[in-house]
């Protein structure tokens, strides 16, 4: 009996992959196995980097919040800790802004934790 298979879904699997790879250089792009073995790797990394971008947000918020801290005579865990025992519940996201964007606002709240 003759060998079934089936073209239609292997071609369409492939397409898939190659079209993923569309922008990747040299034969990352055009060639069945190299680009299958990019996308891959690329699915890996895209999987754990969801992941550490929250980490890098998290540190890049509270360097902007030292900074603007340290402007006004504080370190950021005496002001961390000075908005606790403020009852002051602003996120790290939302300092970070005001740090950088309005730095009257933040003064004011630098003054109210002192």
């Amino acid at each position: 009996m003759p060998r079934s298979v089936n073209s239609v879904a292997k071609r369409a699997r492939r397409k898939k992959v190659l079209k993923q790879a569309k922008g990747y250089f040299g034969r990352r792009k055009n060639v069945w196995t190299v680009a299958k073995n990019a996308v891959d790797k690329a699915m890996q990394y895209s999987y754990r980097d969801r992941r550490n971008k929250k980490r890098t947000f998290r540190s890049l918020w509270i360097m902007r919040i030292n900074a603007g801290a340290r402007q006004h005579g504080m370190s950021y865990s005496k002001f961390m800790g000075g908005l606790k025992s403020n009852n002051i519940d602003l996120n790290r996201k939302v300092l970070a802004d005001l740090a950088m964007n309005h730095p009257e606002a933040f003064e004011a709240i630098v003054n109210k934790v002192k």
